[in-house]
């Protein structure tokens, strides 16, 4: 009992903290409301618990064994960000506009998984800190894995709940516009610690 505590606090905690997967969906829940949102709520969860799964079968390991793999993940990961964070800031000066992006799909919201940083941290740290090496290391996985895909529903669907209500409150273009630029804002500043561990691996 006490090991499932741990590992629901450790979900809760690393799913309910600020992230580039918080940022996007309380962003399009104040642009598209909850119900257009639903696709990407969806599929950041089922694609984390899917990537939970993969790192604990193998992808650790693999990352061992060629560790440029993991430093080229990284590095496309920093460039997505940014961008989804000037798609972000360009959306602001359009959110009446007929022409306005559609939200992210569930697949877009699975697949970005695997360029988010934060999700592998989160993901290698679970299985590092909650498995053991022997007989029972797949249902350790499974069960981390599930524990994530309960509890991350909640935890992330409060920021998308949270852009709902915002999108009552700033009614008018230019405060959208303005909550937009600080999401975009915010979403870069999450990536400068991976540009920086980038830069430091470079230079070394």
């Amino acid at each position: 009992m006490d090991y499932l505590f741990a590992v629901v606090l450790f979900a809760v905690s690393s799913s309910v903290t600020p992230g580039p997967n918080n940022i996007m969906v309380m962003t399009s829940g104040l642009n598209f409301g909850v119900k257009k949102s639903l696709p990407l709520l969806t599929g950041i969860c089922v694609g984390f618990t899917v990537m939970l799964l993969l790192v604990g079968l193998g992808f650790s390991q693999l990352f061992e064994l060629f560790p440029s793999l993991h430093f080229i993940i990284k590095c496309v990961g920093v460039l997505y960000l940014l961008y989804l964070a000037y798609l972000i800031a360009k959306s602001a000066g359009a959110v009446e506009s007929n022409a306005q992006n559609k939200p992210f799909s569930f697949m877009k919201g699975a697949l970005f998984q695997w360029v988010n940083a934060k999700a592998w941290v989160v993901a290698t740290g679970a299985i590092a800190a909650f498995t053991t090496v022997g007989a029972d290391f797949l249902s350790q996985n499974v069960m981390i894995a599930l524990t994530f895909f309960v509890v991350s529903f909640p935890c992330v669907g409060v920021w998308l709940a949270f852009g709902a209500l915002l999108k009552n409150a700033l009614n008018s273009a230019k405060s959208r516009a303005v909550f937009n630029f600080t999401m975009s804002g915010l979403l870069v500043v999450s990536v400068i610690p991976v540009i920086m561990e980038i830069t430091q691996q470079l230079t070394q």
